[in-house]
């Protein structure tokens, strides 16, 4: 059985709606050196990253200190919201997050299945640096549960799935955002 172990990169320096590709702040700097320290006594381990840039600081501390290579795997990258602006992609997101992958359009059940097929073919213990939708579809697919949003992964976090190349299993869920809804 290979395991798999999803980090949500650390907060990001601007929102969804704010910038297209921020960095990490502060404190999401600190959050990826937490997140990597514990992922050492995991290691040897495959790295692989979403190509923006939050998810390739996030795994920056782990590659400084083992001097692993980190290789892009675009399948983990953030749920695609081409031709929105930054301002319509917010609501886009709500709506999207409160419905099903069923629900959606042929463009996103692709990258849901795409996102399944890469976990699936991972035959090495591998961490990947991915994204908030990301992981809950990887955790959707593991539980086979076609809801879009299945928690709420704190940045930072890491969820872990295991494979046989066959399926994927569920082992634990990240910890969970202490979010407030304004």
């Amino acid at each position: 059985m290979t395991s798999i172990y999803l980090i949500r990169h650390g907060r990001a320096a601007a929102s969804f709606t704010d910038d297209v590709d921020p960095g990490l702040d502060d404190l999401g700097i600190s959050q990826a050196e937490a997140a990597c320290s514990r992922l050492e006594d995991k290691l040897p381990l495959t790295l692989l990253t979403s190509p923006l840039r939050r998810a390739q600081e996030t795994a920056a501390p782990l590659v400084k200190t083992t001097g692993l290579p980190l290789t892009i795997e675009n399948r983990m990258a953030e749920i695609p919201s081409p031709g929105l602006s930054l301002e319509e992609r917010g609501p886009w997101l709500q709506r999207i997050m409160q419905g099903r992958w069923s629900e959606q359009s042929q463009a996103l059940q692709k990258w849901h299945s795409d996102l399944s097929d890469c976990l699936l073919n991972i035959d090495t213990d591998t961490a990947i640096f991915s994204h908030f939708v990301a992981i809950n579809a990887a955790v959707g697919a593991a539980e086979d549960n076609d809801q879009v949003l299945l928690f709420q992964p704190d940045n930072g976090s890491i969820t872990v799935i295991n494979t046989d190349g066959v399926t994927l299993t569920l082992v634990s869920r990240g910890e969970v955002a202490n979010t407030r809804v304004n």
